[in-house]
């Protein structure tokens, strides 16, 4: 009869995975055994590590955003697409953009392995299911324009790099955001290939958890520093958001009354008059004009209420300066 064997000392594990998210972490080895407070202090000194690791692929990330920014410009859309947690991550990041900076649905899209069920239920196989993955793409009518960014913790997921092969096909443009080495061949094809080397995880694998976070920051930058190159912002305020609830009309008002001096009614009077948009709302105030010469004159410069200001200043009464001593 065989002698009965207690498990291996983990500690003394190699699990034989050569991906950072796969690799055993010793440094957590023993979190089983720890108190709660000690499972949480193990869990936070994992996760300090993550804003650094963001920070270092802080160069590949500008490169990406001047490439999307400029994609939108033209009238590209940007598509994310991932599985289960960064399938999420990619969804929940497109459906903040609206509300935030007042764009189109249209323009920035998550698109997720399993489809919209798998958002809030796991669907781990259908990461492995390739042929839908260039069908996403194809459905999505994805051309020269826009751009497809993959996001894949491991960097091997066959959805995300099926779907990337079928955009290369379409000619548009391309990226890979990952937390670990992605295939040379597949990094060597897109145009921006961006690993965040968050190491391994605090429960091996589980890359909801350190490659999540990273993932969530490196999104943000993405998506905040494009709609900042596109005019979408003025100084750090949202003036493009749209006042679609009490808490965005709320917001909006204060914006407004900050930046002109009103107050709260005719504050409302002008934010009305410019049919809900702060941004215009600021151009007509700031100008002086009414709203259709505001909008053309934001048109004109793109989008950006600093520059239409600075363009279009309105001039001062003659004789309404200080006279001299």
């Amino acid at each position: 009869m065989n002698e009965r064997r207690r498990p291996r000392n983990p500690e003394l594990i190699d699990l034989g995975d050569d991906r950072l998210t796969e690799r055993f972490n010793p440094r957590t080895a023993g979190i089983d055994r720890a108190s709660t407070r000690g499972i949480v202090d193990l869990l936070q000194a994992e996760d300090r590590t993550v804003p650094d690791a963001v920070a270092s692929a802080a160069d590949s990330l500008a490169a990406l955003v001047d490439d999307v920014a400029a994609r939108l410009s033209r009238g590209g859309r940007l598509f994310y697409v991932g599985a289960g947690t960064s399938g999420r991550l990619g969804v929940l990041d497109a459906a903040e953009c609206p509300p935030t900076f007042g764009t189109d649905p249209d323009l920035v899209q998550g698109i997720i392995a399993g489809g919209p069920p798998a958002l809030v239920r796991a669907a781990e196989a259908a990461e492995d299911d390739e042929a839908a993955g260039r069908a996403a793409i194809t459905k999505a009518a994805v051309g020269e324009p826009d751009f497809v960014l993959g996001i894949a913790a491991s960097g091997t997921t066959p959805y995300v790099s099926a779907a990337l092969e079928q955009a290369l096909l379409a000619g548009a443009g391309t990226g890979l955001l990952t937390c670990s080495e992605p295939p040379a061949d597949l990094a060597g094809r897109v145009d921006h290939s961006i690993t965040i080397r968050t190491g391994p995880e605090a429960i091996v694998g589980s890359t909801r958890l350190k490659a999540g976070t990273a993932t969530k920051l490196a999104l943000n930058t993405i998506t905040t520093a494009t709609m900042i190159r596109l005019g979408r912002v003025y100084g750090n305020l949202m003036v493009d958001l749209r006042a679609t609830s009490r808490k965005l009309e709320d917001r909006s008002l204060r914006i407004i009354e900050a930046l002109t001096g009103l107050d709260r009614i005719p504050a409302e009077d002008l934010l009305a008059a410019a049919d809900g948009s702060v941004k215009t709302a600021l151009a007509m105030h700031g100008m002086n004009v009414d709203l259709q010469t505001a909008e053309q004159r934001l048109e004109a410069c793109d989008g950006f209420l600093a520059e239409c200001l600075e363009r279009f200043a309105v001039s001062p009464p003659h004789g309404s300066g200080e006279q001299e001593a």
